[in-house]
């Protein structure tokens, strides 16, 4: 069930259409084989989709696709082999036309006898396959199925990537009013030794939707000086729970320590804090007892929240108190479907809302369950008939399935296309709350041949479409602290779902457990233990053909040279961390592998014999065979102790994403040299992704553009390295400008980062012209340029940071785009949402308008006019009309924010530390959620914020007055403002019972 056949056999008979025309199998002489392989396999393909629907409930249907598959997957491999075997002759008679090879004329009797060689050894498989997929056809149960024609898998739904964090979807009022209760209990009790809370209920029903609203309340931000949130699965590793919350921590702490050196660490990083811990998707009381228990109890105070399906686990932990979260109610559930189906209620919903109550009984009043299908809903139209073919689909009635998955959950993945169904079903090779980060899940699926071909776009655009396919279908749930939601998780029912349904082909768990029978079927590996180190089993060769192996764990997995020669059939190695000493020459008989995944190895080097891999596609390790890898998509050097490249990487016309490009200005003859030079781009049409480093070392030519034709570049890094023995020269400013004025970038560039770039000026092309589409900027120590560059004009641009601009001393107009004055309107920054201006150590002034013109035109004459001064007055810019955070750290000679802030509707949260020359913060009306102050020294007054609800101050020793904060709900203050607050909070407090009558929530900000 793990591979959607329908999909696997249209990719065979479209690769055996494609291959058969080849060079390389033109001089193999097999065109007649694999003609008659694509037909028999066009012949099936007519009749999966009614073996696919009735293989649930028929079990020899299930076994007829169960031998259709074996064989379809050696049909696969076959395809590789002739294009390997075809290409080695290719390349050692490069003068030879296909046609005479075929006949050997011409050609030396060792090539003759090689191309006979090498065509008996194919063409012997490919009959071999031929008689299979003869029986198969004549099985009884290929004559009982029904033919259609195979159709296109259906277009994906383009989902727009939100910046916005994701608030937990809570509704009811009993879940609301626990969620408050249990925020209450952790305030209350946050003074204890250690007090424990839990929630407990069946999977699906929210708890850890409840434990992330409590997380992530405004009461308990704040509240504790260290906060951690650890998934706890039923297989885990005690190393790398301890490692992942001293990471969390911000512990500094060592691959190789022990458990007991971790939980020293672990130990000292409490034993004077006050800290909030969540153990998520608890299965046993271990991790507490065995594990966290003694560290944790050297904590002054502490606070231990837990969910868990299971009471026991309470009980033997010994909360204090427990919440049950129990199934919703109909009115509950009705009203969760249709707000999870992002439409408002309206007239023409409320006709379907008894269709949608039976579907939500039919959900077993379960969140998860509601949620899911209500994105099936959404796919359809919203008609009463529709709503009743979903109650009535086969998915409800499953009885062979596990009870937890029936119903909604299988009917979710059922409905999905057929394409998102197999990368659904691969994400089970991650383990239990494992982070699921886009960029390599998608890598995989592309390299597993997941992702059709669409034409004009590239393979890892279309991939990236699929995965915010699933999680907008919320088989996937993002992590709201990515902006772009490019990691997410699977919930452990959906995962659950997708191991069960792939349970012949995939494992995941300790290796050592594998024995002879297991591995034959398997077809993806996924290295899942608790213990510190796995070691392989024997296992015969001619057995496994696993495509997929995946380290989870760091460490945990010993490879020595017998591993390469076990996997023949391997397409993804992923040895992250893994113990790898070295990389035998055997590694160049993978000849399927797609994806080799070397981060955090011992390996610094590759043998040549990898320049036999045609069909790699992904490396992050450099070999200077690599100019013969034609299918390379993705190269990943950062952090890789690589110092030395070879020449021709624009041979690789494929190449899209290219990360740790080092950069080289000299000419060598040798085959290796330290870096690339520019001219080497001219030919990456496909590039994606570029990160260049050590852009001091370029050269500067003029001969030819060298990023404006890469029509598909969206994400651009520029990286100098930063000189610390000696000063620069005017040479060097004047070469890296030059240097960064040639590398203009395409105009559909999204994302721009440019770090420590020692240029006094920026660029030229960093205007409305040539990043129309820009969405991220960020400008890292830049500490030479005197002016900040004019992207105000910028139309995209959500996501500004500018870091470390040492030499800027004013930001003026010109940041907005143009030298503007109040004489006539003009908008700036129409869609940024968040602006971080961090570690500007000479920065003073900050404005947007002209102020000698404004000072000018506001000297109204009394006589003048008999019109109020204002209406007088031509209206002023717009500025920022969509920021909604705006946060200054390290600025300490700002002395005043801009009067034009006050102006923006949409500012949420203003953020303020270390800005020491700060003496007013006043007249923000619209600042609608919270306002933090922290390390200004200088501050004096805090006044006018009518709609500010939450307001935090930290070592403000001068603030005296603080006053007309007439929403405001709470107010925390570190320990060293209770003294000068004396002089406000009573005032603060009497308002406060004014506007509500209740008294103002103070809290200790700690």
């Amino acid at each position: 069930m793990a591979t959607i056949l329908d999909s696997l056999v249209g990719s065979c008979a479209n690769k055996l259409k494609e291959i058969i025309t080849e060079e390389v199998i033109l001089i193999l002489g097999i065109q007649e084989e694999l003609a008659e392989l694509q037909r028999k396999t066009e012949l099936i393909h007519c009749c999966i989709s009614d073996a696919e629907a009735r293989r649930m409930e028929e079990s020899a249907v299930d076994n007829w696709l169960g031998q259709l598959r074996e064989v379809l997957y050696d049909v696969d491999d076959i395809i590789d082999l002739a294009r390997f075997k075809g290409s080695i002759l290719l390349t050692d008679h490069p003068s030879s036309s296909s046609r005479k090879s075929i006949a050997c004329t011409g050609l030396s009797i060792s090539t003759c006898f090689s191309n006979v060689q090498a065509r008996h050894e194919v063409a012997v498989k490919i009959r071999s396959l031929n008689r299979k997929i003869e029986n198969i056809s004549k099985d009884r149960v290929f004559l009982t199925l029904k033919s259609t024609v195979p159709t296109g898998s259906s277009s994906v739904l383009r989902v727009r990537k939100s910046s916005h964090l994701l608030e937990p979807n809570i509704v009811g009022k009993e879940i609301i009013h626990a969620c408050r209760k249990m925020v209450d209990l952790v305030l209350e009790h946050k003074g204890r030794k250690l007090y424990k809370l839990a929630i407990v209920g069946t999977g699906g029903v929210g708890k850890t939707t409840l434990a992330q609203k409590i997380y992530n309340d405004r009461k308990i931000k704040g509240s504790f000086n260290k906060k951690a949130w650890v998934c706890v699965s039923k297989v885990y590793s005690e190393a790398s729970l301890l490692r992942e919350l001293l990471r969390i921590m911000e512990v500094h702490h060592d691959q190789d320590e022990s458990i007991g050196e971790l939980q020293s660490k672990l130990e000292i990083a409490i034993k004077e804090t006050n800290f909030l811990l969540v153990l998520d998707d608890m299965w046993q009381s271990d991790a507490w007892e065995n594990l966290l228990r003694i560290p944790l109890h050297a904590a002054e105070t502490g606070t231990i929240l837990i969910t868990t399906r299971n009471n026991i686990v309470a009980l033997e932990i010994g909360v204090d108190h427990t919440y049950r979260v129990d199934l919703m109610s109909t009115d509950v559930g009705w009203e969760l479907l249709w707000k999870s189906m992002n439409i408002s209620e309206s007239i023409e919903l409320q006709t379907l809302q008894d269709v949608g109550i039976e579907i939500v009984r039919k959900c077993g009043c379960l969140p998860l369950a509601i949620k899911v299908i209500a994105r099936v809903l959404a796919s359809k139209e919203q008609t009463e008939n529709e709503w009743k073919k979903i109650l009535s689909k086969n998915a409800w009635f499953m009885n062979n399935l596990p009870n937890d998955l029936r119903g909604a959950l299988y009917l979710s993945y059922d409905e999905l296309p057929r394409h998102l169904k197999q990368c659904f079903l691969y994400c089970s090779v991650y383990p239990e709350d494992a982070n699921i980060y886009r960029d390599d899940l998608t890598r995989m699926w592309i390299a597993k041949g997941f992702i059709e071909d669409h034409g004009g776009q590239l393979l890892e655009e279309t991939a990236d479409e699929y995965y915010y396919e699933l999680i907008h279908r919320n088989l996937l749930q993002p992590d709201g602290l990515y902006y772009d939601h490019s990691s997410c998780k699977m919930h452990d029912l959906l995962r659950q779902l997708a191991c069960y349904l792939s349970r012949e082909e995939s494992f995941v768990g300790n290796p050592e457990s594998l024995v002879g029978n297991t591995v034959s079927k398997l077809r993806r590996v996924s290295v899942v233990t608790d213990k510190n180190m796995a070691m392989l089993p024997s296992m015969d060769k001619v057995q496994c053909k696993v495509r997929t192996w995946k380290t989870s764990y760091e460490k945990t997995l010993r490879v020595d040279n017998s591993f390469f020669k076990r996997f023949p059939y391997l397409r993804v190695l992923d040895l992250t961390d893994s113990f790898v000493p070295s990389i035998p020459r055997c590694i160049g008989n993978l000849i399927h592998l797609r994806l080799l995944d070397l981060d955090g190895t011992n390996v610094s080097c590759l043998p040549e014999s990898i320049g036999n891999l045609k069909n790699l596609q992904i490396l992050n390790s450099l070999p200077s065979a690599i100019t013969q890898l034609c299918n390379l998509r993705r190269l990943g050097l950062n952090y890789s102790p690589i110092d030395q490249v070879p020449k021709g990487i624009g041979k690789l016309e494929f190449l899209n994403d290219v990360e740790g490009f080092p950069v080289y200005g000299g000419s060598s003859n040798t085959k290796m040299q330290d870096g690339w030079n520019l001219e080497e781009l001219a030919h990456l049409y496909q590039l994606r992704r570029l990160h260049m480093i050590k852009l001091e070392r370029a050269a500067y030519s003029t001969t030819y553009p060298l990023l404006t034709d890469k029509g598909f570049l969206k994400f651009l890094y520029l990286w100098c390295t930063e000189r610390t023995d000696e000063p620069y020269t005017e040479k060097d400013f004047g070469n890296i400008e030059k240097i960064f004025e040639q590398l203009i970038p395409p105009c559909n560039q999204e994302d721009l980062a440019i770090v420590k770039f020692f240029g006094r000026q920026y660029p030229f092309w960093i205007d409305s012209t040539h990043l129309a589409y820009v969405k991220s900027l960020h400008l890292f120590k830049c500490k030479f340029c005197m002016h900040l560059p004019p992207v105000g004009q910028l139309p995209n641009l959500k996501y500004l940071k500018i870091e470390g601009a040492a030499a800027v001393t004013i930001i003026g107009p010109e940041f907005a785009g143009r030298r503007v004055s109040n004489l006539g309107r003009t908008v700036a920054f129409p869609k940024l949402e968040e602006l971080l201006i961090r570690d500007m150590p000479n920065w003073e002034e900050w404005f947007f308008i002209d102020e000698a013109t404004s000072t000018a035109k506001e000297r109204v004459d009394d006589g003048d006019s008999a019109m109020p001064k204002e209406k007088t007055l031509p209206p002023r810019m717009q500025i920022l009309s969509r920021l909604r955070r705006l946060e200054l750290s390290g600025c300490p000679k700002l002395k005043a924010l801009p009067r034009q802030l006050a102006q923006i509707n949409s500012l949420k949260e203003i953020e303020l530390r270390w800005v020491s020359s700060l003496k007013v913060v006043e007249n923000f009306p619209l600042l609608s959620e919270t306002l933090l102050i922290a390390t200004c020294q200088a501050l004096e007054k805090v006044s006018n914020l009518p709609q500010v609800r939450e307001l935090r101050v930290q070592d403000c020793p001068n603030l005296r007055l603080v006053e007309e904060l007439g929403t405001l709900e709470q107010l925390w203050l570190y320990e060293d403002m209770h003294e000068v607050s004396t002089l406000w909070v009573q005032g603060l407090q009497q308002q406060c019972r004014q506007c509500h009558g209740e008294d103002l929530d103070v809290y200790n900000w700690t």
